[in-house]
Formats: C-alpha cells, structure tokens, sequence
C-alpha cells in the first residue's frame, strides 16, 4: 500500500482491472471511479461482469491485474475487512444475512466486525447493538419495537430481509454503499422508501452504487450510469445524457426497442376457471382463462396475487372453491395434482425455489419427467433425456450447447430460461409464471418474453403474476388487480397503463369484483 493521490481525486478508482477464472475473462480491463455524495447505476446484461467488479470492490474477490486507488491509497487486493474499514458497505443479490440471528444482530454485525478487526468476542456488544440497528431501521421505515429487534430473520416475508439487508448496509458510518438487485423482492411503496434513503445518504456524502435491471428506478433517482458489456465498462457519465434505447444498445451491442411483445390475440376456447376461489390470503377469486391467452395479475406484495399463484399451482391448495380445466373440475392439493392436470408453475425465486445449482442443465431440464424416461426396470433413457433437454434449451435460445453445465454457472437470465424450460418439458396446458424476470437483463428478457409469446401463439395459456407493470402491458390479453384479497380490477390490454394499474392497486377503497 502507498499513498498519493490529490484531494480532487474520487473516493474510488479501478485501473486497468482484470479477473480470470482459468480461460474465461470475467473482467478485461475495468476502469471506472466513484465520488462521494453520488448515485451510480451499473447496467449490464447477465454475465457481463456487474458481480465481480462490485465483489472486487468489497474485497470478496481477488483482481488477477491491475489496481485499487482507495480513499488516496493504492491496492493490487483488498480484503473484506479492509474494506468495510474504509467504509464500503454491500448488500448482495442472496442479502448474505445469517439467517439464524436476530434482526438486531445482522443489522449490526458490520459495525463491530469492524470495532474488532474482524475478530469478535463470544459476545455483541448488546447496548450498542440495539442502538445501531434501531437507528438503521428507523432509517429505511422499519419497526424499532424490541420484539422485531429480536425478531429471527428467516422467519421474516423475503422483501422485509431486503430491507433489513439495507439497514445493515447503512448502519455504520458507510462512505460507499453497494446494492445488488436492492429492489427485487420491493413494492411500489417500498421502493419509495428506498429512493427516500438514497437520497437523504447522497445528502450526508455517502456514494450509493446500485446493481440494477431496472431502468424506469435508475431515471428516477439519477446520478451516474457506469455500463458493462463483456467484462468491460463501454461507458460512464450522467445518467439524463443517455436514453433507455441507448442504454440497452451499449448493453448488448444491438438495438432492442421498447414495444408490446403482444401480436396475437387469444382463442375463443375457455380452458381454465375458477370460481369462488378462497384459500389464505384470497377469497372468493373469479376467473377465466382461454386457450392462447395470456392473464396478468397484479396487485402490492400483501394482495393476495401470490397466494393465489400458489394456490393455482397447488404450492398450497385452496380451502375452498372450484378450479375447472376444459370444463372438468379439478382437485389440487399438491403440485403433483396440478402437474397431472397440466398446470405448470415457474416460481419467483428460481434459486431456493427452482432449480438445483450444483446440477447440470440435463438433469435440471429432464427434472420433471424422469419417470417418464424411465423402462420398467427404473433405468433412465439417456439418449431420450438429452434430446428433449437439447429441444428445450434450443426452444428458450440457452446461450451455451453444453448441456452437462452447471446450472450455477450459468447468467440469471439462462438460469431463468432453464427453469421455464423445464415446465415446458411437462407440456403443459396452462403455464403460471411467477415474476418471470425477475433479475434478468434486458437482452433475456427480450429472449423470454418471445418465447412466451410463442407459447400462446401454438395455444397454450399463460399467467404471469408480477409487479413489473411494463412487463404486463407488453405481454398481457388482460390483466387482473388484486387487493387485499380480492381482484379489484380487469383491464384489457387497450385500457392498461402504468397509471391505471397503479392507481388500482393502492386504491384506498377499491371496487371488487365478483
């Protein structure tokens, strides 16, 4: 370590930074640098190298070349602790919280990880640990009650953890804070929250480096776009200096347009129904569904929306009420019913949820329907196994013809493209996608939303349950809001804005449907 730098010199800087995993090049030469009191938004599609350079920052990775120039001094590495001690702060993709601790014992673990080098006692300083984590989550609306203070966090809904996550990330006194993908599992509301807290961060000198697929998030904070293609940075500059056109073009190298996906126009055949439908969170759910039609469902995080996905799907059966496919009423208590009655589900969260990381792409494509390529005998039908995985990941464009890869090695948005191939191997009638891109870049998103667009084209129904309220508008027939249990709304796919839609699914006394 040396110094030297001028005072004018950012909080900051990457020089010519190079990370290699054996013949892959991750990072090919990163320069980019961060001032204090900015917002930056990394933009880049799935695999273009957004993970490893802020990982590099953190001091989780090792660079294989060049140099860090923090707060005036300069490193070839940094170390996690080195890190933190200088006051870089991340909240990443998988929260990294420790699920087995208290609210108040993961809000302020940095903090004294820090106090103590990285060695801590057998016990927390518990005075200012409450004093800490109280003040963090006041920060971000979070409870300050002693018993959410003690509250374990696995316990706790997925978009409280990232919350909480924040908390922790500005609960010392952070100079740069680092967020993955903060806002995946936030509503609306919460993601008004979050913008509040950057603010007021950038008013106290604090750098904020968000890590983000969400474009519309971004214009509305402002500050600075650093984007990524290939393990290189094409770009950095103000943000209002580029468009979202432009944005997406030094993304992928190609031009992808803003435009409904939506072409075709559903069948006149009723497939799915459902009547009265009733089960914990929901009630008394109508609904009709057409062969090659494609239903959106809306609604903020307490709706019910995704209760209803789980219920449909057989996640957690309905307690009362009818679901009917092709007129025939159906019995779904578990998702092996919906599967047999040809009800695909593709969860939200493809990681805990979806799919087996340390698997290959065969075995999770064919995951659904080994009994099926099994003889008599138990014995799994090798050559038929690999046909049908190759047909799939050729049907969702994978971007690699390895099939024997891990799934974990794979970009979020191939990962994605993997799980919804997987429910196509059950041929189903009515697929339920599941905030279906969730942490996908632009350039997969374009690759899933076709594919969904053929797949209602050759006949085949879809749900999407999200709350991407552009994603609805471009890919849905029709679209469903939820509130407080109950669908509140049905816009045509000519009658839905961004307005509307929201408008509908905060309206303080909605009008029900039945």
């Amino acid at each position: 370590m040396s110094a030297a730098t001028p005072a004018e010199a950012p909080f900051l800087q990457l020089r010519g930074i190079r990370k290699n995993y054996g013949g892959v090049h991750a990072l090919r030469g990163v320069d980019m640098s961060i001032s204090l009191g900015e917002a930056y938004h990394l933009l880049g599609e799935n695999g273009c190298g957004k993970s490893t350079v802020i990982k590099v920052m953190s001091g989780a990775i090792e660079p294989s070349d060049g140099e860090i120039i923090l707060d005036g001094d300069r490193y070839r590495a940094l170390t996690p602790i080195q890190a933190l001690s200088a006051g870089i702060e991340t909240v990443y993709q998988d929260l990294s919280l420790i699920p087995n601790l208290s609210v108040a014992e993961n809000v302020a673990l940095s903090e004294q990880l820090v106090m103590a080098k990285g060695k801590l006692a057998r016990l927390f300083n518990r005075t200012r640990l409450h004093e800490t984590a109280s003040r963090a989550l006041a920060a971000v609306e979070l409870p300050t009650t002693r018993a959410f203070l003690s509250a374990i966090v696995s316990d706790l809904p997925l978009a409280q953890r990232q919350l909480v996550a924040i908390a922790r990330a500005i609960a010392t006194n952070a100079k740069l804070v680092i967020m993955d993908e903060p806002t995946t599992s936030l509503t609306r509301r919460e993601v008004e929250k979050l913008i509040t807290v950057v603010n007021r961060l950038r008013a106290d000198n604090v750098a904020v480096l968000f890590v983000t697929h969400k474009l519309d998030e971004c214009y509305r904070i402002g500050g600075q776009a650093i984007i990524f293609r290939d393990g290189e940075c094409v770009a950095q500059g103000k943000l209002e200096d580029y468009s979202k056109s432009e944005i997406s073009e030094l993304m992928t190298g190609r031009k992808i347009d803003a435009i409904r996906y939506r072409s075709g126009a559903p069948g006149n055949d009723l497939l799915f129904e459902t009547k009265a439908l009733s089960g914990k969170g929901f009630e008394n759910v109508n609904l009709s569904l057409h062969k090659g039609e494609i239903l959106g469902i809306t609604g903020l995080a307490d709706s019910g929306r995704n209760e209803l996905a789980y219920a449909i799907s057989g996640v957690v059966p309905a307690q009362s009420g009818t679901m009917m496919m092709e007129g025939k009423a159906l019995a779904v208590h578990r998702t092996a019913d919906s599967i047999r009655h040809g009800i695909g589900y593709v969860p939200e969260d493809r990681l805990d949820e979806g799919l087996f990381l340390e698997k290959s792409i065969l075995d999770n494509e064919i995951a659904l329907v080994v009994a099926k390529l099994a003889s008599r005998f138990g014995i799994i039908n090798g050559k038929k196994g690999r046909a049908l995985a190759e047909d799939l990941s050729a049907q969702m464009r994978l971007n690699t013809k390895d099939i024997d890869m891990p799934v974990g090695s794979l970009s979020g948005g191939n990962q994605q493209r993997v799980l919804i191939g997987r429910w196509l191997s059950i041929t189903p009638k009515l697929l339920v996608l599941h905030g279906p891109t969730v942490g996908v870049d632009v350039g997969s998103k374009d690759t899933i939303y076709r594919a969904i667009q053929a797949l209602a084209e050759a006949g085949m129904a879809l749900i999407i349950v999200s709350d991407d309220l552009p994603e609805l508008m471009q890919n849905c027939d029709r679209t469903l809001v939820m509130f407080g249990g109950r669908v509140v709304k049905n816009f045509d796919a000519s009658q839905a804005s961004e307005d509307s839609l929201y408008q509908a699914m905060t309206a303080a006394e909605p009008e029900v449907i039945e």
